[in-house]
C-alpha cells in the first residue's frame, strides 16, 4: 500500500482548519461534512469505505463500507482529486473547538488506533478501518466499546479532539490512567485496557465514573481536555427544559437573576 504524498499547514488556534496541497493526480479522502472549500480543478467524488484499494470489487466495497457503520459513521466518503497540471489546495475543518493533529502513519509503523469519531481526512490511500477490542472489560466499560477506528497505510492521516491536546511519551512498563473520553488515538504497542477507580466514596460521589483508561507503554498516546460528549452534556444540563425554566447564571437569585443577567427572551 502506497498513499500519495501531500503537503499541508493547519491554520487557527482553537478553530483549526488543514490546508492540504495536492500536486497532480494526488488525492485525499475526508470524513462526510468535513469540506471547507477547494481551488478550482479539484475534482470530488463520493465513494463507498475509503477507496484505499484500486479494484476491490462489489463485495470488497460492501465491507468497506459494513466497517464504517460499525463504528458509527456513514456509509460514504469523499475523495477529492487534482486532475490539473498544477498544484491545487482543499481545505478541511474541526467540527468542533479542538486542534488538528497530524499523524505521519509512517512513525508509527503503518497503524494507528483512534476513537470512533477523530478521523478528519488522510491522504488517497490510507485504509480506514475498525479496531475490535480483545477485551471484554474494556469493551464494555471502555468508553469507546469494542470498536475503534484503524488507521494504516504509509501516508498523512489527520485527526482532530476537543480543547487542548496533550501528547504523553510512554516508555516499556510506564502506565497512565485516562479518562475513557479524553483519548484520542494511540499506536500499535501501546496496551489499552481499563481499571476499576475504586473506593465507595470515590464509586458513589466522585462524579468521574467507575472506570479509568490505563494505557501501558511503550508508545504515543494523544490526551484531549474537552471531549465532545462532555461538551455537549454541559450544554444540555443548561438548556431549557420543554415546560421548565433554563439553568441560567442568575439562577441562584432567582427571578431576579434572570432580569439581570442580560440574556432574556420575551
Amino acid at each position: 500500500m502506497t498513499a500519495h504524498e501531500i503537503d499541508y499547514i493547519i491554520y487557527g488556534e482553537e478553530m483549526q482548519y488543514v490546508e492540504i496541497e495536492l500536486d497532480p493526480q494526488e488525492g485525499v479522502v475526508a470524513e462526510a461534512g468535513s469540506f471547507m472549500m477547494m481551488e478550482e480543478g479539484i475534482q470530488m467524488e463520493t465513494i463507498f469505505g475509503d477507496g484505499s484499494q484500486k479494484d476491490p470489487g462489489f463485495l470488497g466495497q460492501i465491507l468497506g463500507a459494513g466497517k464504517r457503520i460499525l463504528t458509527g459513521e456513514s456509509l460514504f466518503m469523499t475523495a477529492f482529486y487534482n486532475n490539473l497540471s498544477g498544484k491545487r489546495k482543499v481545505s478541511f475543518a474541526s467540527p468542533y473547538p479542538g486542534k488538528i493533529i497530524p499523524i505521519d502513519l509512517t512513525r508509527f509503523g503503518g497503524k494507528f488506533i483512534c476513537q470512533k469519531d477523530a478521523f478528519l481526512c488522510a491522504a488517497k490511500g490510507v485504509s480506514i478501518g475498525i479496531e475490535f477490542s480483545k477485551r471484554l472489560g474494556r469493551g464494555l466499560f471502555g468508553g469507546e466499546g469494542f470498536i475503534m477506528q484503524k488507521l494504516e497505510g504509509d501516508g498523512m492521516a489527520f485527526v482532530h479532539a476537543g480543547g487542548t491536546m496533550a501528547m504523553k511519551e510512554l516508555k516499556a512498563g510506564e502506565t497512565l490512567r485516562v479518562d475513557t473520553g479524553c483519548i484520542i488515538g494511540f499506536d500499535q504497542t501501546i496496551d489499552y485496557d481499563i481499571e476499576f477507580v475504586g473506593g465507595i466514596k470515590n464509586t458513589i460521589f466522585g462524579g468521574e465514573g467507575l472506570f479509568f483508561a490505563k494505557l501501558r507503554g511503550p508508545g504515543t498516546v494523544y490526551i484531549q481536555s474537552l471531549p465532545f460528549s462532555r461538551l455537549a452534556g454541559r450544554v444540555l444540563a443548561t438548556a431549557p427544559q420543554a415546560g421548565g425554566k433554563r439553568k441560567g447564571e442568575g439562577s441562584v437569585l432567582g427571578g431576579l437573576g434572570d432580569l439581570l443577567d442580560g440574556d432574556n427572551r420575551f
